[in-house]
Formats: C-alpha cells, sequence, structure tokens
C-alpha cells in the first residue's frame, strides 16, 4: 500500500509539470423551448475536461478558463433533452453563445415509466434477481436505454450480470441488501418524479461516490435544491402488473431565506395484473427539506415510505401450460365470489436521511449522509399439517402422475373379452378434467377442514409469512476536490450495522384456534421448532417455525484520483472494506438443540479492489477508452449460513469471490452521429450456491444409517467460477431535425468456468454427535454450461420521429436469443448416475442417454415490436402532455426464464418421471408479457 501510494504522488507530480492554463471563457443562456424561462442547474460542462458549471437563477453559466480551439459543450438536465455543441474559442475572447433552447426529452416520461414496465416476480422464491433494469434510468446511452426499456421486459442483463455487481446508492448511501448484495427497487417505487436527479456509471468507469462494481454505479440526488421549481400531476393506466397509478410532486426552488422543500406522493393498484389472480396496491410517499446555513454549510432531510403489496404469479411446467394457458397462476383460489391469492409481497421499509453538505473551498466539497431505515419484508405462503397438499399444482393433481405410471392403465378388451386391443387411463382423464375444470386452491375445503372437520380448533392448514423485520444504521461521507487543474481527488467512507429479524409469522388460521408448532416430519424433540418452549399452540400474530437474527457490521473506504490532459484522461482507485457477520438463534431447535439457540461465531472479512482505466482522444470527436478492475467480495449474509433458519451452521469452504473485469470502447461523439462499441471481458470466482429442496435418491439405502433415500436438503456449492465474454454496440443518427435512427446490439457467452464442489445438508440426519450433517458430493459437472436466466443475444432497430410542433412517434423491433434455463446441480453430480451401493452406472445410464437428460435448455428466440409517442401543449406557463406507448405489438408469447426441478435427483427416477414424455416434475418457467399498453397524462405547473 506504501508503495502504492508513493507511486500516485509521483504519477501526481508529473502531471503537475504539464498542466495548462487556460485563457478564455464561454458563456450563455438556457431557456425552455415553451415557456422560453430560463432553467436552473442546468450541468454545462467542456468535453475531455475537467470544467464543469451549472446555470444561475438567471439560466446563465459561464466558464472563465477554457482552452483554446475547437471544443466539445455538453448541456444536459433531467427532463430534456442533451445537446452537444461545436464550438471554436479565441484566445483572449469570452464566446458568448446567447439563448440555448432547451427541448424537452421525450424519453423523460418513458422513464417515469419504467418501472411499470419491467417490475413482475424477480426476486421472488424461484427466480433468481430482480431485473437490472432498474439500475438504468440515468442513462443516456442508446445502447443502455435499448437494454432498459425494449429488452428488459425479458429479463435482459448488461453483460449478464446479476444486479449485486451493481452499486444503487441515495445521496451516496449504498441502497444494496447486506443480505443478498441486491437493491430493493420497491423501496422507492411510485417515487419517480421524485427519483430523477441521477448519475450513472457504467461497469468499472469512475464515480465520485463509491468505488463500484463491475455493473456500473447509480446515484440517486435528493437534496431539495437541486429540483426544478414548480408541480407536477399524472395519471397513468397500463396493463401490466397494476392497473392504475396517480401521481403529484412539488418543488419550491431555494426562496430567499435559504429553504427548499420538495414534496411527492403515488398510488398504484389493480385488482388484477397481467396474471391471474394477482393484484397490487402500493402507496408511496417523500418529502425532502434543505435549509442553506450559509454559503458554505446547507443541511438537508430526507424521508421516503413506500408500501407495496402485490400478489405473485407462479411458474409453471409445460403441462401445466399446456392446459391452463400462459396467464395461469397456481397461487390463488375463489373465496366469497372473489379471487384471493395466497402468496403475497408486502414490503414497508422507511427510510430516513439527513445530508450536511460542506462547500470547504471553491475546488473542495464535503458531503456527510446518515440513514436509518427500518422496517418489514414479508411473504406469504400456505402450512399444513396431517392435511393434503393444497396446491392445485401437486404433481397428485395433474395428469402426468397417473401417465407415468403403468399400474393406472386399464386394458381395454375385444368382444372376446380376452384380447386385450388398448389401454385407457381413467384416472389420468379425471384428474386432467378436474384440472382444467378449476385447478385453483379450494379455499372452501380449506375452512371447512379446519372449522368442521377439526370442530374449530386445531388448525390444519394456515396462512403465514416469512417475514424479515430490519434495523439499519448507516453513514457515509465522501470528498471532491480538484486538488490541481487537472486533477481531481474523490474520497469516501462507508459504514453500515444492521440487526435482522428472520422469522415465520402466522397470519390466519383459516377457520381454526390454535396451530401446533411442530415439525410433523419428525418425531419426539426433533419436531419441536423451540425446546425451550416444547408443544407451543401459536395463534395470528404469533412467531413460530423458526426465529433469528443476523448481525451485520460493514465499513469500506475508497481513493479515486482522476487525471484530464488534453489528449489522455485517466484513473486510478482503491478501496478497502470490512464485513464481519453473525448469527443469533432465539429458538433451541429440536433437530439442532446443540447449536441453534444463542449466538454464533462471528465470521469477518477483510477485501480490497484496484481498478483504473484511460481515455485517449483520438479527435475531439472519437475516443478510445480502457477500464480494468480487480477485486475481492464478501458473500453476502444469504450465503454465509447454509442452514440459518435451523441453525447457525456457517456454510463450509466460504471464502470471498475474486472478480476480474476488463472492458474497451470506441467512441464517437458528434452533434448528430453518436456510437460506441464496446468488447469486455469479465471473471467471477469462488463464489456460493445454497438452494433448499425436496429431492429423491439424494442418499443410496444404508449409506447414511437410514432407509429412507429421499430427503428435504439444503444444496451447497462452493467455488463457483463464472466468464462472461461479449461485445454491445449502440449509435443514433439524426437524419434530419425530425427524424432519428436508433440501433443496438449485445452479443455474450456466459458460462460457468469450472467444476465447483456441492455438498448436501440433511436435516434427518442430525445428531448429537453430528450437528453438521454435511455429505459431500464432489464435483457438479457445471463447466460450459450457459449462465441462465437472460437472453445472452439482443438486438434493437429503431426509427423516431419529432415534430416540431411538440409531438412524437417511435417505433423499434428487437430480436433475443440465447436464453437457458437454470439448469440442476446436484443431477449433475456423480450421484445422479452412479449407484453409490454398486459403484457403477445405473443401468441404461450411458453417455448418449445422460448427455440427452442433462442437455441444457434453450429457450426460442423471441422478436417484439414495440411502439411509442407522444404530445404536449403550452397552455399559458403550464404544459399539458401525454405518453402513450404498445410493448409486445404482436403478442408474442415466450419464456423469459426457468429453472429445471431437483427432485429427480438419479438417472433412473429420472427417466421413470419422464416414461410418458410430459414429467411430473419438469421444469417450471416465467413467461413475459404479451401485447401490453401504458398510456400516462400529465400536467407541468
Amino acid at each position: 500500500m506504501k508503495k502504492l501510494v508513493i507511486s500516485t504522488l509521483f504519477v501526481m507530480q508529473v502531471f503537475f509539470v504539464f498542466a495548462q492554463t487556460a485563457t478564455t471563457g464561454i458563456t450563455g443562456k438556457v431557456v425552455d423551448s415553451k415557456t422560453q424561462k430560463p432553467l436552473q442547474n442546468v450541468v454545462a460542462s467542456i468535453e475531455n475536461t475537467s470544467l464543469t458549471a451549472l446555470t444561475n437563477a438567471a439560466g446563465v453559466f459561464v466558464f472563465n478558463e477554457v482552452p483554446q480551439g475547437s471544443q466539445l459543450l455538453q448541456i444536459k438536465s433531467t427532463g430534456y433533452k442533451d445537446q452537444l455543441l461545436s464550438v471554436d474559442v479565441i484566445a483572449g475572447k469570452m464566446l458568448d453563445l446567447g439563448i440555448i433552447v432547451f427541448e424537452e426529452d421525450i424519453t423523460s416520461e418513458q422513464q417515469l415509466s419504467l418501472v411499470t414496465i419491467t417490475e413482475n416476480d424477480l426476486g421472488d422464491d424461484n427466480s433468481g434477481s430482480e431485473s437490472t433494469s432498474g439500475l438504468l434510468q440515468a442513462s443516456r446511452d442508446v445502447y443502455q436505454q435499448a437494454a432498459a426499456f425494449n429488452w428488459g421486459q425479458a429479463r435482459f442483463r448488461i453483460r449478464g450480470l446479476d444486479n449485486e455487481y451493481g452499486i444503487t446508492m441515495i445521496n451516496g448511501i449504498s441502497m444494496n441488501k447486506l443480505y443478498d448484495g441486491r437493491p430493493q427497487w420497491s423501496n422507492w417505487g411510485g417515487l419517480n418524479d421524485a427519483t430523477r436527479n441521477q448519475e450513472f456509471t457504467m461497469g468499472s468507469a469512475p464515480s465520485d461516490y463509491t468505488f463500484g462494481g463491475l455493473l456500473g454505479t447509480q446515484e440517486i440526488n435528493t437534496r431539495a435544491s437541486m429540483y426544478r421549481r414548480g408541480s407536477r400531476i399524472s395519471f397513468s393506466g397500463t396493463n401490466t402488473n397494476y392497473s392504475w397509478r396517480m401521481m403529484g410532486t412539488h418543488a419550491s426552488g431555494m426562496n430567499t431565506d435559504g429553504w427548499a422543500f420538495v414534496v411527492s406522493a403515488s398510488r398504484r393498484w389493480a385488482n388484477e395484473g397481467y396474471f391471474e389472480g394477482t393484484n397490487y396496491d402500493a402507496n408511496s410517499v417523500f418529502a425532502s427539506v434543505e435549509k442553506k446555513i450559509n454559503d458554505k454549510h446547507s443541511i438537508n432531510f430526507t424521508s421516503i415510505f413506500a408500501q407495496n403489496k402485490r400478489g405473485k404469479s407462479s411458474p409453471n411446467t409445460d403441462e401445466v401450460t399446456r392446459l391452463k394457458g400462459i396467464e395461469y397462476n397456481s397461487y390463488w383460489g375463489w373465496q366469497e365470489g372473489e379471487k384471493r391469492n395466497s402468496r403475497y409481497k408486502e414490503i414497508e421499509e422507511p427510510i430516513n436521511m439527513l445530508s450536511h453538505y460542506w462547500k470547504i473551498t471553491d475546488k473542495t466539497t464535503l458531503n456527510t449522509n446518515v440513514a436509518y431505515q427500518l422496517g418489514f419484508i414479508g411473504n406469504s405462503r400456505l402450512d399444513f399439517q396431517l392435511a393434503n397438499n393444497p396446491d392445485p399444482t401437486y404433481y397428485k393433481n395433474l395428469p402426468s402422475y397417473y401417465l407415468n405410471d403403468e399400474t393406472y392403465y386399464v386394458p381395454t378388451y375385444a368382444p372376446d373379452n380376452v384380447t386385450i386391443i388398448g389401454y385407457t387411463n381413467p384416472s389420468a382423464e379425471i384428474a386432467q378434467t378436474n384440472f382444467v375444470n378449476d385447478g385453483q386452491i379450494n379455499w372452501n375445503n380449506i375452512y371447512y377442514t379446519n372449522k368442521v372437520i377439526n370442530r374449530g380448533e386445531r388448525s390444519a392448514y394456515v396462512l403465514y409469512e416469512d417475514r424479515v423485520e430490519d434495523k439499519q444504521w448507516s453513514a457515509n461521507s465522501y470528498l471532491n476536490s480538484a486538488i490541481a487543474d487537472n486533477i481531481t481527488l474523490n474520497a469516501g467512507i462507508n459504514f453500515k450495522k444492521l440487526r435482522s429479524k428472520n422469522f415465520q409469522k402466522l397470519i390466519d388460521l383459516l377457520g381454526g384456534t390454535y396451530f401446533n408448532d411442530i415439525d410433523p416430519f419428525f418425531t419426539g424433540n426433533a419436531s419441536q421448532s423451540d425446546l425451550n418452549h416444547p408443544d407451543r399452540q401459536v395463534r395470528v400474530g404469533d412467531a413460530y417455525g423458526y426465529n433469528y437474527y443476523l448481525n451485520a457490521t460493514t465499513f469500506d473506504g475508497f481513493t479515486q484520483f482522476k487525471f484530464s490532459y488534453k489528449k489522455a484522461d485517466f484513473y486510478l482507485a482503491q478501496s478497502f472494506s470490512r464485513t464481519e457477520y453473525q448469527r443469533e438463534g432465539n429458538y433451541r431447535n429440536g433437530i439442532y438443540p446443540t447449536n441453534s439457540f444463542g449466538k454464533s461465531k462471528s465470521v469477518v472479512f477483510e477485501n480490497f479492489g484496484f481498478k483504473g482505466g484511460l481515455t485517449y482522444k483520438i479527435t475531439g470527436k472519437q475516443f478510445l477508452d480502457f477500464n480494468g478492475l480487480y477485486m475481492t467480495k464478501a458473500p453476502n449474509l444469504r450465503n454465509t449460513f447454509s442452514n440459518a433458519r435451523l441453525n447457525n451452521n456457517i456454510t463450509p469452504d466460504l471464502t470471498s469471490e475474486s472478480i476480474m473485469g476488463s472492458d474497451v470502447s470506441y467512441i464517437i461523439k458528434a452533434p448528430k452521429f453518436k456510437a460506441r462499441l464496446t468488447g469486455f471481458f469479465n471473471k467471477v470466482r469462488n463464489s456460493t450456491q445454497i438452494s433448499f429442496f425436496y429431492g429423491e435418491g439424494i442418499f443410496d439405502a444404508g449409506e447414511d444409517g437410514s432407509t429412507d433415500t429421499d430427503s428435504f436438503i439444503s444444496e451447497i456449492v462452493t467455488g463457483v467460477n463464472k466468464k462472461h465474454l461479449g461485445g454491445e454496440f449502440g449509435f443514433e443518427y439524426q437524419v434530419t431535425s425530425t427524424i432519428k435512427l436508433t440501433g443496438s446490439a449485445s452479443y455474450g457467452e456466459y458460462t460457468y468456468d469450472n467444476n465447483p464442489n456441492l455438498k448436501v445438508n440433511d436435516d434427518a440426519l442430525a445428531t448429537a454427535s453430528n450437528p453438521n450433517p454435511v455429505f459431500d458430493f464432489g464435483k457438479s459437472y457445471l463447466k460450459g454450461y450457459r449462465l441462465p436466466g437472460m437472453p445472452q443475444q439482443a438486438y434493437s432497430f429503431g426509427v423516431e420521429y419529432r415534430d416540431p410542433k411538440f409531438w412524437w412517434i417511435g417505433a423499434n423491433i428487437n430480436y433475443l436469443d440465447d436464453n437457458y434455463i437454470s439448469i440442476s446441480n446436484i443431477m449433475r453430480t456423480d450421484n445422479f448416475t452412479i449407484d453409490g451401493a454398486t459403484g457403477i452406472s445405473f443401468e441404461g445410464a450411458n453417455e448418449q442417454t445422460v448427455r440427452a437428460a442433462l442437455k441444457q435448455e434453450k429457450f426460442d428466440p423471441a422478436t417484439l415490436l414495440n411502439l411509442v409517442g407522444g404530445k404536449s401543449w403550452k397552455v399559458g406557463n403550464d404544459t399539458f402532455g401525454f405518453f402513450a406507448s404498445i410493448n409486445n405489438v404482436l403478442d408474442f408469447e415466450y419464456k423469459t426464464g426457468g429453472f429445471e426441478q431437483s427432485r429427480k435427483a438419479t438417472f433412473p427416477d429420472y427417466v421413470a418421471d419422464n416414461a410418458n414424455g410430459t414429467p411430473s416434475f419438469g421444469p417450471k418457467y416465467f413467461y413475459g408479457y404479451g401485447r401490453t399498453y401504458f398510456l400516462n397524462l400529465y400536467i407541468n405547473f
């Protein structure tokens, strides 16, 4: 580290010598094209320099020192179309550009609609992650806009990366959850107006606020004085995950007493969204107040409350979709004439943040923020004891179960009553008829069982919630200093402290009086959730099943030097972080009586990162850009404890991830033509994956001391390496003043890069002498398989017409391909093909049959046509307008993701399940929306 600091200071000294002295200036006045009013806080910057200025209350910006010669002046502000002006600066003269007319950005309404278009069940139990499209709202790059607006509906991920590899911040404080590393977009959902002031960096490019990651950074600024004065009201209708939205926002601007405030509120709702039974209810409120103490100090307070409750939709097998259609959702059923969903996701996590802005000198600023976030996330579902599974897609309710079992076939005889001429399967026919005619949760039967059969006493069925209640303190401070004309220093420190309560909460007894807090699959002490309070009877509002805290404390800091010169810009950055995790059990679980109650050992990770980059200016309009990064990253809380619901055991072989990334770009920036061509190569090493499922044939009879080969297990895969290789291209060409062409392309090869190790934790095998029943299954042969859940090829072409009378229309066609299913890890171990009792392959398990069984499914390509348009009018000092879009105009049916079920864990079981060509435990799929629309009416005043 000492060598690095000394080297950096030496490089700084060298470049100080070559610092240039500017000789000229530029000034101009920015006004709104409709109202002709001056615009304040518009950002003006000289491309390829560190020179930046803001317009004042009169709309005027001034640069007093600008290098002479040809320069590119960029002017931008949220809600308006960027302008790139080519200017010739003459030595010793102030260039006055006069009035610069700023036009409304037609994509701003599209950006306000982004969450509507892309928000879905991503991030729920089976889907892996939320869409990374939310990370792109601040971007003006045509490629990134295509990724968000056109490809986001198909779950496209930039460079194939999960959004835990990007950083989302509000006022410099990271919003990425410590539990899984991903931001929870719903924490500010519906507050699009209030979160429009954003800065975005792509990949590992430098950010003023954080070291960042592979995917990029998004900074949301809620400082009240940065909002443009005025009010806005909008009303929207759509047929995606909600039906209606109302939103209102008012910004006061800074008054003469040094006060500024912003308030915003919205409501979104639907009786039913695009998929069956998915009702929606969300309310959001935002307030930001700033007090300017003097010219050097300001204090800002921000409060965000976004409540969201929505019904989930189920992933389905091909069999279920064939019988019921892609909009079918197995999570709901009729109750008293209304659709009732059994699975809701509810979020209430308000954020309160206090910020201090200190202008130390004209060239140095310090921003310090303290935030407190509390609240809960709940995911509901049905629980049952000594009763039939209420899931309408339970395998015994589907025809495939009977079709794959020869004992259910009934012979058909010839007239002689001796000769068999065929077979029928009445059980399969009955199951199909029942499922097609109904196929939903039978709430009436659930209440009948609890009220009548169990006499209103012990409930056989209840509705519960997997609930997380977080309390988190966050603080940060970051410095920005122009330490020389061409050298900028960014530095920051961040601190987080989390106490997260995780438990199972009973929310509805469904006609009964109490529910037994036991695990019916075990007997004796092992059946008890809490041996400190055995044989409990729980009621509405009680915790049961599991109950524990996750505690986390993190600290990180970074420094970054940016150098800007006539022919080249470059930067160097470094970071250090320390992460500490601990589990604290509130129950002494009967399966793990010695290692479930109380505090676990503390787990500590120390990590570092280095990155750097260079921009070479071929000309004033053409550039070559290089970025490189190496860092280590602590595992998230979710993967640190292998079975956190039941015990304190730490995941075996757990290490920090090693992350390497590099990209090179050729960039053209001209007033009429802009383009970027990028090649990238990223590697993630030593990641961990943990999943839970019931598997058949997991253990060989007698191998584990048990005659039962089936078990509910936690699967632990460690040392996973992933490789991301590909290219990006995007261009926009202003053919005329009214017509613009755009095009984007993405090609990637995202693969597993090794054969990681797989272990299995089996609760049924835990004993006092073996409180950590982990069994090593050896290698999982994943190398070469494609990473799942997103198209690895995507292409878009669009045309846009913008009329001088403030109406516009656009269309784009998109093609997405190379989207693969999420594969089962345990099916790709030796356990799948080799009989542990004999050590030889199962009968029929040869190279050809096994390859066919384990071939990764590739989804069919998708072609999506989208139309957008809008118009605005000026009436007095007010602006009225509308924005409309139709996505997937051709109503194309396509899969956006899916996963193999791991229940059939051996080759013989897999073959038996596929005996009739329709497996009972086949892959489950997610589908994209069909034809959808969005209409937004608004008034700015």
